[in-house]
């Protein structure tokens, strides 16, 4: 990917790399090894003296990930030379782990990649547990998703999720103010405790059947498994949860034959990181919510 600036002040080229551009000071330093700034089609040193309507150009790639590439289906839902999303299907990591470093998202985007000639990276900017599914958004170069969590930081993206729950919130609206911790320093389950962090989660009942219930889910911070504990602290667990649902919610579910939990990432909304054009994508996929 080329950035371009076309320059309106004097001043060294550092400076607009900085300010205009907004490259981190080690983006720049990683840049001035390759080499990849120019200045009027002309490699430069960041000293370099820049004059209005002077063409700033700086090339992003990205070194191949050191886990290996794996041809492998994509749902592609979205994608430009920044940024691409993907629709994820349950039971897929989004990306290597210590002990695992093949079978997931990133190794198949590596293969993508590869294939269609992009020297990119595989930067998630949202992320899904191994068995939720939906829309994910995932950044091809290191500056576009500083760019993407800064505006994440700030509010500026939009989750909305659709979860097939246990029984019925106790209100058609409302929001879930509790502390998520984890319950074992070793471990990776979660739970609502004193101690934990701030929490919050906003939703909505959109169908009621005779034991469960279609809710929509807004998170408004990032704890891991957030909305699955929060839904089991509410007295509604997410179907198909093996971690967090009840005894009962577990049985009903495996009769029904809800392999997985049944929580999809249904649509995200995100300014671009090079445009800050607005742009909504939404899921082909959707939770089952069986009926007796």
């Amino acid at each position: 990917m080329i950035l371009k600036h076309t320059a309106a002040r004097s001043g060294k080229l550092l400076s607009f790399l900085r300010r205009e551009l907004a490259l981190s000071s080690t983006l720049v330093n990683r840049l001035k090894q390759q080499e990849a700034m120019f200045v009027n089609g002309r490699f430069v040193h960041t000293d370099f003296p820049v004059a209005p309507g002077d063409e700033i150009a700086v090339l992003l790639e990205e070194s191949a990930p050191d886990y290996p590439a794996e041809e492998g289906p994509l749902d592609i839902l979205y994608e430009d030379e920044a940024v691409i999303a993907v629709d994820k299907p349950a039971g897929l990591m989004i990306h290597p782990s210590r002990s695992r470093n093949t079978g997931t998202l990133a190794n198949r985007l590596a293969w993508y990649y590869a294939a269609t000639g992009q020297k990119c990276a595989v930067h998630p900017v949202s992320r899904l547990d191994r068995d939720t599914f939906g829309v994910v958004l995932l950044a091809k170069h290191a500056h576009t998703h500083a760019r993407l969590c800064a505006a994440h930081e700030a509010g500026a993206i939009e989750k909305t999720y659709l979860a097939a729950v246990w029984g019925c919130p106790p209100e058609e609206r409302g929001v879930i103010d509790l502390p998520i911790a984890r319950l074992d320093p070793r471990g990776m389950l979660r739970g609502v405790r004193p101690d934990g962090q701030p929490s919050r989660t906003e939703y909505r009942l959109l169908r009621q059947e005779v034991h469960g219930s279609l809710v929509e889910l807004h998170p408004r911070t990032g704890r891991t498994h957030q909305l699955r504990v929060h839904m089991a602290a509410l007295g509604c667990p997410i179907l198909g949860d093996p971690q967090y649902g009840t005894e009962e919610s577990q049985i009903w579910s495996l009769a029904h034959g809800l392999a997985w939990q049944q929580l999809c990432a249904s649509s995200l909304t995100f300014p671009h990181p090079l445009t800050g054009e607005e742009i909504r994508l939404t899921s082909r996929q959707t939770v089952l919510l069986p009926q007796d």
